[in-house]
Formats: structure tokens, sequence, C-alpha cells
């Protein structure tokens, strides 16, 4: 038996609330941002989901990027063609550095239930 705890959840529900952790490509790792972006935007839907909601009721999204100069456009364009213009949700976008130099974006997202 190991003594390691898990460390997070992928899905927080409290008070009619969804809080999803920080999603990254994890099917696309070595994918540009286009490809990331995408992957974690497949992972979130099934996320939420798994949580009884949809992207129809996000109501933030966080996202960062290695290098929002020249990554921001590409990732915006696979963000517009996702989410719905009549309930995008509150949004902040930032550079940082992320936790694997494989990874371009990361992006956590807060839903209604």
């Amino acid at each position: 038996m190991s003594n390691v705890r898990p460390i997070m959840r992928q899905i927080v529900k409290h008070n009619g609330t969804v809080y999803l952790a920080g999603q990254v490509a994890r099917n696309a790792p070595d994918g540009d941002v286009t490809a990331q972006t995408k992957d974690i935007l497949d992972a979130i839907d099934k996320l939420l989901a798994e949580a009884g909601t949809d992207k129809t009721k996000l109501l933030q999204a966080q996202i960062w990027l290695t290098d929002i100069t020249t990554q921001f456009s590409d990732m915006n364009a696979v963000w517009n063609a996702w989410v719905d213009e009549a309930t995008a949700p509150a949004r902040a976008c930032v550079q940082a550095q992320l936790a694997s130099p494989q990874y371009k974006v990361e992006i956590m997202v807060t839903a209604a239930a």
C-alpha cells in the first residue's frame, strides 16, 4: 500500500457550482497550441458532462499560455469556435511558465451545475 495521497481532484462540486482543475493536453502533449487547445477543450467537455453540466453554463475561464505574443491568436481561434457567444464566460488569459515544458496552454473553468 502506498502512502502517496492525491493532491487534487479533476472536478469539485459545491453549492451548485462546478470547479474543474487546470487542464493540459494529455492526448496532444507535443502538439502546437492549436492541437493542445482542442485537446483541452474536448477534455473540459467530458469533465463538465461527468459533472452534469456543459459549456453553456460556464461562468469563468482562466487560460495560461507559455508565450502569449505568439500563441494567443491560435488559441483564441480554437476557443472562439468552441464557446457559444451567447453564453461565453468571464475570462482571463495570461502568460506563465507551466509545469512541464511540453505544455503550451492550460485552461481552468468554473461552471454552474
